[in-house]
């Protein structure tokens, strides 16, 4: 079972490739990951992501699809994988298609409103990195953190401009996405609004 998650930040596409990889004993592949392995393991390929990213620029397209398709060649994606955060345009999908068979590609749906609401409620502790949301697990007083009793911040990347800014950005990366899995008949929409166990409920019976 090959698939392709879809969706925009704050749908929680994350939260569910962990729960489907594990429930069908597949990995759950995002590029950071592969990225941040290679960097680690000081390949070939992470030296060259390494100083891309060292200077500030975007991996290009061409090393992305190399980085993958290196990472499906692994013993542990031989029964299927979860693919997050790839492909995000067109020719890394035809790439995809050229070297993997997609089973399916999840397209995670969120409206607007409700991204800004999961995630511009989110609070950090900067010491720790604990993370809490204000309406779904607040701390116990207003603002501060439990353990240390310090004041918690809000990630920039959290504050509502910025969530509409990478909404957009979503928008036009990937829309054109969802169309050519949509031309393929193998784009399945899952409503993400619900409890996360009603979300992994839609999408195992999506996949049965």
């Amino acid at each position: 079972m090959n698939l392709v998650f879809l969706g925009p930040p704050g749908a929680g596409k994350g939260t569910m490739a962990v729960r489907v990889a594990e429930h069908f004993s597949i990995p759950h592949i995002s590029t950071g990951d592969i990225f941040r392995a290679n960097i680690k393991g000081e390949t070939e390929l992470g030296k060259k992501v390494k100083a891309i990213l060292d200077a500030g620029n975007l991996v290009p397209d061409e090393l992305t699809i190399d980085l993958v398709r290196d990472r499906l060649t692994k013993p542990d994606a031989q029964n299927g994988y979860i693919l997050d955060g790839f492909p995000r345009t067109i020719p890394q999908a035809d790439a995809l298609a050229g070297f993997s068979t997609v089973t399916k590609a999840l397209n995670f749906v969120l409206v607007d409103e409700e991204v800004v609401k999961r995630l511009s409620g989110r609070r950090v502790h900067p010491g720790s990195g604990r993370t809490y949301h204000v309406l779904f697990s607040p701390p116990k007083v207003a603002d501060t953190d439990d353990v240390t009793g310090e004041p918690l911040v809000i990630r920039p990347d959290d504050q509502e401009d910025a969530i509409r800014n990478r909404l957009e950005v979503y928008r036009k990366q990937t829309e054109p996405l969802i169309e050519y899995y949509q031309s393929k008949n193998l784009l399945v929409d899952i409503d993400s609004s619900p409890a996360p166990d009603a979300v992994f409920k839609t999408v195992l019976n999506a996949l049965s």
